[in-house]
């Protein structure tokens, strides 16, 4: 069925590929991200997220090419490659042998509504936090998230630890401090600091009715105190025993669990 399998790791897609895989900087350069996987190589392409090439392994294509082929792809380059060189370009240890280029969104800006609940991830450097924290947005109906000072959006592992949630929700970044505050006050926003700080406002007593941004700090250190204090409120969970601190992800993850219940009050 497949007649010309590329074999070469030299193959200029090949190369391409594997150049946006490990560098940020080509990421920027070419515009362009890469994805792995079936699961979010099928969403993006559902969610019509502009792949421009779609690799495949020979074993791959005979698995899942007929689900894949069935996608609009009129504008998509589609690259067979062998199973060896799938495994070698793979960035997980059990490949599917499914692959893709993906174009950056050229403005990805903030959409903003009336009384919306956003995520501001602030110095946050983990990607798997960074990625479980979308794709957690995504199932708890926030409205947006903001990236500001934080690890790269578009880095492989991001990428997939949203599960294809990245496709899905309202995402912008913004790394200059000022202009993150005045876009926030500019739309009625109040900004909420996360921290960890006893006399800070109890998470289960603040409410969050309006528009709100809470903001997400650096998994070592925080949130700068000169940024918390910026903020309109400080708000905190309480916790019990001699835990004072929690995961990024895992915290982020009751704010916005709090958040989408203000909605129901």
């Amino acid at each position: 069925m497949f007649n010309n399998i590329i074999t070469s790791k030299d193959n200029p897609v090949v190369k391409l590929y594997q150049r946006l895989s490990s560098s940020k900087k080509d990421r920027l350069e070419y515009g362009l991200f890469v994805l792995e996987g079936l699961r979010i190589v099928e969403d993006a392409l559902r969610e019509d997220s502009g792949i421009t090439h779609l690799i495949i392994t020979k074993n791959a294509a005979d698995k899942f090419g007929e689900a894949l082929f069935q996608a609009d792809l009129r504008n998509t380059k589609t690259v067979v490659i062998s199973n060896e060189l799938g495994n070698k370009i793979a960035s997980t240890t059990q490949t599917q042998g499914v692959f893709a280029i993906c174009r950056i969104p050229a403005d990805r800006k903030m959409k903003f509504i009336e009384n919306g609940k956003y995520i501001v991830l602030f110095g946050l450097q983990d990607p798997g936090n960074a990625g479980m924290i979308i794709r957690t947005a995504d199932a708890l109906g926030m409205d947006g998230i903001i990236m500001s000072g934080s690890c790269d959006l578009y880095s492989p592992k991001v990428i997939r630890s949203t599960m294809g949630s990245v496709f899905r929700t309202n995402i912008c970044i913004e790394n200059n401090e000022d202009a993150l505050f005045e876009m926030l006050r500019e739309h009625n926003i109040c900004t909420c600091a996360s921290v960890i700080d006893t006399d800070a406002q109890k998470i289960t007593d603040c409410g969050f009715k309006g528009g709100q941004a809470v903001f997400i700090g650096n998994e070592g250190n925080g949130l700068p105190r000169e940024t918390s204090m910026r903020c309109d409120r400080r708000i905190t969970i309480p916790m019990c025993g001699n835990i004072n601190s929690l995961n990024a992800a895992m915290a982020a993850g009751i704010v916005m669990w709090e958040l989408s219940r203000s909605r129901q009050d």
